[in-house]
């Protein structure tokens, strides 16, 4: 899970992206899922906010927001420093871990 993030986003169908990308549900339970993979193989809080942090760069560079959601994430990561970026990313991690229900 947490080997090339931004080349497993970008090399996804756009067909795929595209499904993902237009709901903000969907794009949360992708993560969900990933989240989820990543807590199977032993990733820790950590870890899994690192991987989380790299997609968002990735999103935040090459993808244009297409919902509300993600327009106001986009903007949010946009203006915020590295640090804060981490903060955001480990709520997305907290937000969608099936494991805290």
């Amino acid at each position: 899970m947490a080997e090339n993030p931004e080349k497993k986003v970008a090399h996804m169908k756009e067909e795929k992206k595209d499904e993902i990308m237009q709901n903000f549900q969907y794009f949360k339970d992708y993560l969900g899922d990933k989240v989820e993979m990543g807590e199977k193989i032993g990733l820790d809080d950590d870890q899994l906010t690192k991987y989380a942090k790299k997609v968002a760069d990735y999103l935040a560079k090459q993808e244009k927001p297409r919902n509300r959601e993600e327009y106001l994430l986009n903007e949010m990561w946009n203006v915020a420093n590295e640090k804060e970026r981490e903060n955001i990313a480990h709520v997305l991690v907290k937000m969608v871990d099936r494991t805290n229900d």
